[in-house]
């Protein structure tokens, strides 16, 4: 028995619907505050449609689009969630026309990302092939792909820096299924 749209989905219907594992849902809940289930006796999560619109747009963020968790939160915090939603309901009329009164409403305020910004929103970053240690490039060259310089162990700065994001991320999974257990 199908249920209606407007009805509420049990995680397992939201992960068979997304073709997600539960527990990435579950992580996602811990990275993006906007995620918000209804929980009722037990723990057990009921997702709203908006809730399952959201996980939709950040699912095409996250793996079709190229975006890092950190870029997704920062799309999310400057754009606020309906952006997010019409990307995943694929309503590109809103995201175009969400897109064109948050241009006009930042144009004073317009500011130069800052070189250091890990993820510039509304660009995705390169594919993981091309972003370590200079695979998928020149990798005898003792330069990053934006001319950074490299440390004494061979790896840039930058892909320090993702390595130590990565290496936080595994950690924080492991805290949290260290909870559960």
């Amino acid at each position: 028995m199908d249920k209606s749209p407007d009805a509420f989905r049990t995680i397992s219907e939201v992960a068979d619907d997304l073709d997600l594992p539960q527990h990435v849902l579950r992580f996602w809940e811990t990275r993006f505050t906007q995620i918000k289930p209804m929980k009722r006796g037990g723990g057990r999560r009921y997702y709203r449609p908006d809730d399952v619109d959201l996980l939709k747009g950040i699912r095409t963020l996250l793996y079709d689009q190229g975006y890092t968790i950190k870029g997704v939160q920062k799309l999310l915090k400057q754009n606020g969630n309906k952006f997010v939603i019409a990307i995943g309901v694929g309503d590109m009329d809103a995201v175009e026309a969400l897109s064109a009164s948050m241009a006009e409403d930042a144009k004073p305020a317009a500011r130069a990302p800052a070189p250091e910004d890990d993820q510039l929103v509304g660009k995705a970053r390169l594919p993981s092939t091309r972003r370590f240690f200079g695979l998928g490039g020149d990798a005898g060259k003792a330069e990053g792909e934006a001319g950074e310089a490299v440390t004494g162990t061979g790896i840039s700065r930058d892909d320090r820096a993702l390595l130590q994001e990565a290496l936080y991320d595994l950690l924080e999974c492991k805290r949290l299924l260290d909870q559960v257990r």
